[in-house]
């Protein structure tokens, strides 16, 4: 198995579709392939960001989606892709009108991303569900650690679920991420912030 940054936007299908199957019942999922096609697209397109992938037997098993500036990175789909973006949130809408606040928050979130920290955002990070357990992901957070310019960035920030997600709130301790606070967010939701220093 390699730990690779992919380039080539042609397979971001590939990763949507572990997307699809790693994180089902989750917001971004339920905005569908075609939003996660164009929000994948702009993790390879934006300077300060990336995709990492895990290949095994030429076949994409896992994918790590990463990014240096969380808030210019959402600004610049914005501005790239925002027709698109607008289109499928539409779709949603229609779908599931009670999501329209949800909505207008993740638009307007470039500005409350905004930290005076140095950081790097590990934005998602999934493995087909049928290998995992087998230590893909520690390879692709190591792949990351790897990667990021300790003289630029303080440490990798992650968010996760708090409750009813022990998991993976388990293995980011396993890769040595320190919780550094809970929040809950509009939603009711309880979420962990972990960090990892460099």
């Amino acid at each position: 198995m390699k730990i690779v940054t992919l380039k080539n936007k042609s397979k971001v299908n590939e990763i949507v579709g572990i997307h699809m199957e790693s994180f089902r019942g989750f917001f971004l999922t339920f905005l569908g392939k075609g939003f996660l096609t164009q929000l994948y697209k702009g993790f390879i397109e934006d300077e300060n960001s990336g995709l990492l992938i895990a290949v095994e037997d030429d076949r994409i098993v896992g994918f790590l989606a990463y990014t240096g500036d969380l808030s210019s990175f959402y600004k610049y789909l914005l501005k790239r892709h925002f027709i698109s973006f607008a289109w499928y949130a539409g779709i949603a809408f229609i779908r599931k009108p009670k999501i329209l606040f949800r909505l207008i928050r993740a638009f307007s979130y470039s500005e409350s991303a905004k930290r005076k920290d140095k950081y790097v955002e590990l934005s998602s990070i999934g493995i087909l569900p049928e290998l995992e357990g087998k230590g893909i992901g520690s390879k692709l957070i190591n792949g990351l650690k790897s990667k990021v310019d300790i003289g630029k960035y303080q440490y990798i920030k992650l968010e996760t679920d708090a409750e009813d997600n022990e998991v993976a709130n388990y293995f980011y301790k396993k890769n040595r991420f320190v919780l550094d606070h809970e929040y809950m967010t509009h939603e009711g939701r309880k979420m962990n912030e972990y960090r990892y220093y460099l």
